[in-house]
């Protein structure tokens, strides 16, 4: 092949990648990130305030229901360029959950490092329940608020971003979300790889109207995984 067309190649890829990377810049997009940012905010600060009486509810269930540990489950997770935060969760587990996690590591459905069984002995009676119904999700809106997450966007890994292979490291571009295009499209039957292939694709050109689309098909499969329609 003639080297002038093998540097004309190189530089169409060169202009596809800088386009692809410019266009997350908020510089770029002034008007789909002010959106997006009002949003989250909007939105979460709103939730928290008309949800905190039942998220009380929750928090002393959880608590009767296992004593022995904390309401909250606050885990390391990987954000927004490979930065570690504190994501919450109410506790579903028991409060050795991390350390029984190496002994049940065999016993994995996906590859290490992500971790996933069917029936997980470490959830507890009111765990299985709040994640059926993505109910332990809620205090997310905290980490929202303070702009650790977004309503949509890739969801944060619990391994750091050193375990990546090179081309996942993309989906470290965008700000973690609450939900995304795993949770609706895939959730329980896709890898890691898989999950990043799903989430870069869709984050590449960024839609502030289609993650509107996304948080209502959202809504569809919480409602449908618990059987309310």
């Amino acid at each position: 092949m003639p080297n002038a067309t093998i540097r004309a190649q190189a530089e169409a890829r060169t202009t596809a990648v800088r386009a692809a990377t410019d266009a997350l810049h908020p510089d770029a997009r002034p008007a789909y990130w002010f959106c997006k940012r009002l949003l989250d905010i909007a939105f979460s600060a709103t939730a928290l305030l008309l949800l905190g009486l039942p998220m009380l509810v929750i928090a002393i269930w959880v608590k009767l229901d296992d004593s022995s540990g904390p309401i909250f489950f606050k885990q390391p997770r990987t954000g927004l360029g490979g930065r570690r935060f504190n994501l919450l969760k109410y506790r579903t587990m028991v409060s050795n959950a991390e350390e029984l996690k190496e002994q049940l590591r065999d016993q994995s459905e996906v590859p290490w490092p992500d971790f996933r069984m069917a029936n997980d002995p470490r959830v507890t009676r009111i765990g299985r329940f709040l994640r059926k119904s993505s109910l332990d999700e809620l205090p997310q809106f905290i980490n929202v608020l303070k702009g650790d997450m977004s309503l949509v966007g890739p969801r944060p890994t619990s391994f750091a971003a050193g375990t990546y292979d090179i081309w996942q490291t993309g989906r470290l571009d965008f700000r973690p979300g609450i939900t995304g295009p795993w949770q609706v499209e895939g959730r329980s039957s896709m890898d890691f790889e898989e999950r990043c292939r799903l989430e870069i694709s869709f984050f590449r050109d960024p839609s502030f109207w289609r993650e509107i689309r996304l948080l209502f098909a959202t809504v569809r499969v919480v409602f449908n995984r618990t059987g309310v329609a």
